[in-house]
């Protein structure tokens, strides 16, 4: 699974706004491809919505052609009807990518948030600038739907990524690892 040139497709499902995120990894070196939002606040009725993202997702799977989709699941709130529109949303995007063959992979918001920024807890705006920094680009508050997408392409590449065993070294802590990586600060 962790070839050593692949397409990741990274989506922060929505039922107003769904981001999408597109990372190329080649020889082990991180780039975007692209990044966006799907704004479906224009559609009053909900089976619209899931039709277009259907449709997109679709699109951006024929435009970029991914190996893999990463998708964001959804959160466990107090709504329900909130939580069974999300899901749906979260199903449609699911099934555009299965029905060309795309296998998924699907991250728990915390997960997402712990293999970026270290802390199951960020905001989204720490997840952005992490992101930026990985993958040198500025980002645009407006977009944070996007750049949340981009997390969970790059959290599924860190998943699916072994570490060279000659590689392998355990810190006490991060200014342990500080210490011992000055340049990889942010």
């Amino acid at each position: 699974m962790a070839s050593s040139d692949r397409i990741i497709l990274g989506i922060d499902p929505g039922t107003l706004i769904m981001g999408y995120g597109l990372i190329h990894i080649k020889n082990g070196k991180l780039s975007l491809l692209s990044l966006g939002v799907i704004k479906l606040d224009k559609f009053d009725d909900h089976s619209d919505r899931l039709k277009k993202i259907f449709e997109r997702v679709i699109e951006l799977i024929d435009e970029f052609k991914p190996d893999e989709l990463a998708i964001e699941a959804p959160f466990f709130g107090k709504n329900v009807q909130s939580m069974l529109k999300l899901g749906r949303a979260q199903g449609v995007a699911i099934a555009a990518a299965l029905s060309k063959n795309i296998p998924m992979t699907e991250y728990s918001p915390k997960k997402i948030k712990m293999s970026i920024t270290g802390n199951g807890n960020a905001s989204k705006e720490q997840v952005a600038s992490m992101m930026e920094t990985l993958l040198n680009f500025k980002h645009d508050d407006k977009y944070l739907d996007a750049t949340d997408a981009l997390g969970a392409a790059v959290c599924h590449y860190f998943q699916n990524t072994p570490v060279s065993a000659g590689s392998k070294k355990s810190y006490s802590g991060w200014d342990a690892f500080i210490k011992d990586n000055p340049t990889r600060k942010v």
